[in-house]
């Protein structure tokens, strides 16, 4: 059993910035791709970012590359993703996510196996 358990949501201004972490227990994540995915009101889940097992390989969605920042602490088990320069359109429930190596590159919800309950980030004008 995985329970991926994400916080550091909350309330910014437009520009400011986040950071959420997701820590895991049940399993060791220095052997699964970690991910992160938001789903704003009225729409469906959709992919922001991922790293490697390793950590050496990250890839974003075009909307927030150049702001946000995944990065993981094996260690730790945990990943985070540090959000700079916020946008109301980054207003979403965040949730992190964990899948195996060979699935690495996918941005589709149904690769991806394990699923936090979400923390909320709501950007304001």
């Amino acid at each position: 059993q995985v329970l991926l358990q994400e916080s550091g949501g909350g309330l910014v201004q437009a520009g400011g910035s986040l950071r959420l972490s997701c820590a895991a227990s049940g399993r060791t994540l220095s052997s699964h791709v970690m991910g992160w995915f938001r789903q704003a009101p009225g729409k469906e889940r959709v992919f922001v970012a991922a790293i490697s097992n390793s950590g050496a390989s990250i890839y974003y969605a075009d909307s927030v590359k150049g702001r946000f920042l995944i990065s993981r602490d094996n260690a730790k088990n945990t990943v985070y993703l540090d959000m700079d320069s916020l946008k109301t359109e980054d207003t979403a429930v965040y949730y992190c996510a964990l899948t195996s190596p060979s699935r690495y590159g996918s941005r589709r919800n149904s690769d991806w196996d394990y699923w936090g309950q979400g923390t909320q980030v709501t950007v304001s004008s």
